[in-house]
């Protein structure tokens, strides 16, 4: 009998279950998406337990629309939207706050404060991180501090700590497994990644007791077994990677040098950088690409907070598209954006700014600014955005990227990515399998148990679907220059 890779997709806004076939083809998509809750400006939560409610009938959609038996299923791989911070009673499995999202800020202040006492250098040393409220440490903080009696079941050591794929592990294995992977370790600001362990100086400053952190496995090996409760089969647990190194994965990019950019809510972009760590000089971040076996592989990452998110805001806030996909033929309708500059810095600027009290702006507008000009402003935010990563990421590597793979939502744009190839005078490049960070997780899975033999054995799955060559007659630099006024402007308004 044919076996098949279940992958969980577990998103920001949405969880989702494909499966996978030996030849890397997809076999059937179950998606739903789930409430997003923002308590306050700049705070953004989810409720953990419609999370695992979403994730875990999904699995079993995407089971029934194949036509598959749970016995069909060789192993189970997870993807998830990193950062995101639940912390639980042991005992219970009850959640003692809602899930910090990756895009909530209410720790900026203290992430402030570390800075001027000087923690910054220390901190980037050992994890490659810069301080910033992405990630999860001063969340897992924020609660033991503010929820009534938390601080006091942790250092009785009563509570547990989990990015997403922790939280899905536990409810999977009905509490026997409190794991997570290198690649969601090291997006904590709590891991060292030069030693591959907790770093127990980080986690005296952060006030979290060890008690709290969940083991740290590999991304290719078997954690686990599902309960039970859960399917009638237990199905092993054989791949965990947060959702850019799933992609980058996914996407192939095995090789030091490899370059992918993920166009979902933000903008993610890594790169390959073998198996030493480089620390940044351009305000990138360094993190732990995968673990297969004993070899890690490392990457530089870039991050934009806001990607497809502002053709949602556009749609939901501003009401000039009444679906995301609109877009395109709105922005078609002018040539250029005229001048029109949006900086869509509604959660602070990422990559390579790491300003977090930065604002949205839109720059350049006159009378005759048109809707269309300002949905051709917000694409073209997303391109400007992606340039900016990639210039640090060269000279941070020290070479020219050729070729940019790239995937996520925004990618059947073609308008965008033909701008992207354009502003970065670079081939940009969309594989066949549109679903790289879900496959990047069945591969890591899959290889685990030796459902794909090795590597090598995958990488001829990955292959082209179309191909965007940069215009060399556009003005780029009078555009680019444009851009750089534009978001000293939204710094200004800071």
């Amino acid at each position: 009998m044919a076996k098949y890779i279940l992958a969980f997709d577990q998103g920001t806004t949405s969880s989702r279950a494909i499966i996978f076939d030996k030849q890397g083809g997809q076999v059937a998509i179950a998606q739903k998406e789930f409430t997003q809750f923002y308590p306050k400006p700049g705070w953004v939560e989810h409720d953990a337990n419609e999370i695992w409610s979403t994730q875990v009938g999904v699995a079993a959609e995407a089971i029934l629309k194949a036509g598959l038996q749970v016995k069909d299923i060789e192993a189970i791989g997870i993807t998830n939207q990193r950062e995101t911070t639940v912390v639980w009673d042991k005992l219970t499995g009850e959640v003692v706050y809602n899930a910090i999202v990756w895009q909530d800020r209410r720790t900026a202040d203290f992430c402030d404060e570390l800075k001027e006492l000087g923690h910054e250098p220390a901190i980037r040393e050992k994890t490659g991180l810069v301080i910033d409220a992405y990630f999860s440490a001063t969340k897992i903080r924020w609660i033991l501090e503010n929820v009534a009696g938390a601080k006091e079941k942790a250092e009785a050591g009563r509570l547990a700590f989990g990015t997403i794929d922790s939280w899905l592990i536990w409810k999977m294995t009905n509490g026997e497994r409190h794991i997570t992977d290198v690649t969601n370790a090291s997006r904590t600001l709590l891991y060292n990644i030069n030693t591959l362990s907790w770093d127990e100086e980080l986690l005296l400053l952060f006030g979290i007791p060890a008690s709290m952190l969940p083991e740290v496995k590999s991304s290719s090996e078997i954690v686990g077994e599902t309960s039970n409760t859960l399917f009638a089969t237990r199905i092993p647990i054989a791949g965990i990677a947060g959702d850019q190194q799933a992609a980058l994965f996914g996407q192939m990019c095995t090789k030091p040098g490899m370059v992918k950019n993920t166009y979902g809510t933000g903008c993610f972009m890594l790169m390959n950088i073998g198996e030493q760590p480089i620390l940044s000089n351009h305000k990138l971040v360094t993190t732990i690409a995968w673990k297969i076996g004993d070899q890690v592989h490392y990457a530089l990452e870039g991050s934009i907070f806001i990607a497809g998110a502002v053709v949602q805001w556009l749609r939901d806030s501003l009401g000039i598209i009444s679906s995301s996909a609109e877009v395109e033929a709105l922005a078609r309708k002018v040539k250029g954006s005229d001048g029109v500059y949006l900086v869509p810095a509604f959660a602070g600027l990422g990559a390579p700014h790491w300003n977090q009290h930065a604002r949205g702006t839109m720059v350049g507008m006159t009378r005759g600014t048109t809707s269309a000009h300002i949905a051709r402003a917000a694409l073209e935010s997303i391109a400007y955005q992606t340039l900016e990563v990639l210039k640090a990421m060269e000279a941070d590597a020290n070479m020219e990227i050729k070729e940019l793979r790239v995937d996520g939502g925004a990618t059947s744009n073609d308008l965008l990515m033909q701008f992207q190839a354009d502003i970065l005078g670079t081939q940009v490049v969309k594989p066949e399998v549109t679903e790289v960070t879900a496959i990047g997780a069945a591969y890591l899975a899959g290889l685990a148990t030796g459902y794909w033999n090795s590597v090598q054995d995958i990488q001829q799955q990955w292959t082209i679907s179309q191909s965007f060559a940069p215009d060399r007659e556009l003005p780029t630099d009078d555009l680019i220059k444009g851009w750089h006024r534009a978001v000293g402007a939204a710094k200004a308004w800071a």
